[in-house]
């Protein structure tokens, strides 16, 4: 019985789509937060670009399960740094979401 409860509750929980929503804050100085939506377990990347299209940092988060991470403590988060470790310049970036067969891209600004 319990499990006929969770398989009725569980899909609607989990989104229908997968989406990459707006990171937050924006604008933000030297911190953010790159929440998204997944429909199905997939391995994810979010890779941070500048104006020119130069990748600045590429974050791997591996494989993720279907869910919401909307939330500081479960969306992707950037320290504003290059894969240097050099904290870049304010300015427009770009951060695109790749999981599976699905991209996306976003825009951001960073100031300071």
């Amino acid at each position: 019985m319990a499990l006929g409860v969770l398989q009725a509750i569980l899909p609607e929980r989990l989104p229908t789509t997968t989406q990459l929503l707006a990171n937050y804050p924006n604008p933000f100085n030297p911190e953010t937060w790159i929440p998204f939506e997944l429909s199905q377990d997939a391995v994810v990347t979010v890779t941070i670009y500048d104006v020119q299209g130069q990748r600045i940092r590429q974050l791997q988060l591996g494989l993720v399960t279907a869910g919401r991470y909307v939330t500081a403590d479960q969306a992707a988060y950037w320290d504003g740094k290059s894969e240097t470790g050099e904290a870049v310049a304010s300015g427009t970036y770009f951060y695109q979401l790749q999981a599976g067969d699905y991209t996306e891209i976003r825009q951001m600004v960073i100031l300071k």
